[in-house]
């Protein structure tokens, strides 16, 4: 019979710790975790970004990642669109009694996978064990902390008129290939998550520019959420163009069928940049150089005109307000 979490193991006691030696400090093994005190303790000096997030991702297994490398990849991520260099997490584990301890495993050593790409360390965390049916199998709090470098200024509202607007790949990948799993949907092609860390993506752009205004990942509420929260944020109006938003047709066709708009669908691997149209060109040109930016363009631009809002202009050659996502068409979806 498969060996499974059970409630003991949240007790705190001898199996407690076992878990805990056994699961996270041997696998994801560094010397600040390895001191198993309360607190990590640690020198920092200069300017840091602080995040938190929970990963509740629903199934915890899907194309392209699991929830482990989604916790990782999705902190570091809002880390970097700060422009810090993320170096420190945090993860606590909250366990539904009967998770399969091979599910956990292979959900750790993706997480051990992602922070070595990412290049971060896992030095604290925490684990709890729930009653049957309180947790969905498995879900995950995390916390970073980088460092952002001296010179660099991000912020969603730093927007100016006659910045560009820089989108780093295709959209709707992760939410569609979720969704597909989830409903056990099948296509003619095989979908999968954009998920990945994009701290090098953002190191490599901040050296081709040190003068980007805003970076933001369009995770849910996809890419028409992010646009309508920087143009809010920044009191700018924002002008896209719909034919060179990159999309894949295995997308585009999920979509058409579903009744959903790819716009809307989120994504765990792509980040909007809004940079001075001077710089566009070197940073697009640095984001694909990346292996998560190869397929980046510039897709529009800032303007003066209808500030807070989002505005489109078709591939019919006629202008589509695109507003902020109402309700959640794909829920758990990170």
């Amino acid at each position: 019979m498969e060996n499974k979490i059970l409630l003991v193991h949240g007790s705190g006691g001898r199996l407690a710790h076992e878990l805990v030696e056994r699961n996270f400090v041997k696998a994801l093994a560094n010397p600040l975790l390895a001191k198993l005190d309360d607190s990590a303790v640690f020198d920092l000096s200069g300017r840091l970004a602080f995040t938190t997030d929970s990963y509740v991702v629903s199934p915890i297994f899907f194309p392209g990642g699991d929830i482990g490398k989604l916790a990782v990849c999705g902190t570091v991520n809002d880390l970097a669109m700060s422009g810090a260099k993320p170096l420190y997490l945090s993860l606590a584990f909250i366990i539904e009694e009967g998770l399969a301890q091979s599910e956990l495993d292979q959900i750790v050593a993706s997480i051990k996978k992602a922070a070595k790409e990412a290049g971060v360390k896992v030095i604290t965390g925490d684990t709890k064990v729930v009653n049957r049916g309180s947790a969905d199998k498995l879900f995950i709090n995390t916390a970073g902390i980088g460092i952002i470098p001296e010179g660099v200024n991000i912020s969603g509202s730093n927007a100016k008129a006659g910045d560009r607007i820089i989108l780093s790949g295709t959209i709707g990948d992760h939410g569609i290939a979720v969704l597909s799993q989830r409903e056990g949907l099948s296509f003619s092609t095989h979908l999968k998550s954009d998920l990945a860390p994009l701290g090098k993506l953002v190191t490599e752009m901040l050296a081709a520019s040190s003068n980007i205004h805003c970076l933001r990942d369009p995770t849910r509420g996809g890419l028409a959420t992010t646009l309508n929260e920087l143009a809010t944020q920044s009191k700018v109006g924002i002008r896209i163009e719909e034919e060179k938003i990159p999309l894949r047709e295995e997308v585009l066709g999920a979509c058409e069928m579903l009744g959903l708009d790819p716009l809307y669908i989120a994504n765990e691997g792509k980040l909007v940049a809004i940079v001075p149209a001077e710089d566009a060109d070197g940073v697009l040109e640095a984001t694909r150089g990346n292996r998560y930016g190869k397929e980046a363009a510039i897709i529009g631009e800032v303007t003066t005109k209808h500030p807070g809002r989002v505005v489109m202009k078709t591939s019919l050659g006629t202008s589509r307000i695109i507003d902020m996502l109402a309700g959640d068409p794909l829920p758990r979806i990170c």
